[in-house]
């Protein structure tokens, strides 16, 4: 359910008797809407009516910007580059998905040219990555792991189990030992979700 304070777009508020019309609202034969979706805010103002608005929720809002430290998850994989879905801007989960790519120029900071992408990742991998672009017309964002805080920092093995870090390109599977390549994150505390 949610809470009483929270208006969608249309949402008859209140009649203007009651109370004056704020920012996102609008007024209609007399009762006052939402011109908005967010959170109702009712101000009093000494002896007048109070003042309705409604207030976006500023974390629908949240948007991955350039620079910033996302947690994304590995869609797919081919030889140029790694398809990712952001999930999270910082330590702030989002409440929708945005597609990024990590290109193969993009993963390491050194010897770019001996990159391999399924060396570094493979699908269903969490990554931390940092946004280098907004993208182009697909829409996509561009992103980067070539810092060493930055990669892989959950992957599981073909066993299921979620393998540990062994050096900064590969990881083990602790039930069956096997290892295999990632590009792996050394990560710092802040950017942990529990």
């Amino acid at each position: 359910r949610r809470p009483l304070s929270f208006c969608v777009v249309g949402e008859r508020l209140c009649s203007t008797e009651e109370a004056t019309a704020g920012s996102g609202t609008y007024i209609r034969h007399g009762f006052i809407f939402s011109s908005l979706a967010g959170c109702l805010e009712r101000k009093n103002e000494d002896n007048e009516l109070p003042v309705v608005s409604v207030v976006r929720d500023s974390e629908s809002q949240l948007l991955p910007n350039v620079g910033a430290v996302v947690t994304c998850k590995v869609c797919s994989i081919n030889s140029r580059f790694a398809k990712v879905h952001i999930l999270y801007v910082g330590s702030t989960p989002l409440k929708s998905t945005f597609r990024g790519t990590i290109r193969r120029e993009d993963i390491r900071a050194t010897e770019k040219d001996k990159v391999e992408v399924y060396k570094s990742f493979r699908p269903s991998d969490i990554v931390l990555a940092k946004v280098i672009s907004l993208g182009d017309a697909q829409s996509n964002y561009l992103l980067s792991t070539a810092e060493n805080e930055l990669g892989v920092v959950v992957a599981r093995s073909e066993a299921g189990v979620q393998m540990v870090p062994i050096s900064w390109c590969e990881m083990q599977c602790p039930r069956t030992h096997t290892k295999e390549f990632r590009k792996v994150a050394r990560v710092q505390p802040q950017f942990l979700q529990t």
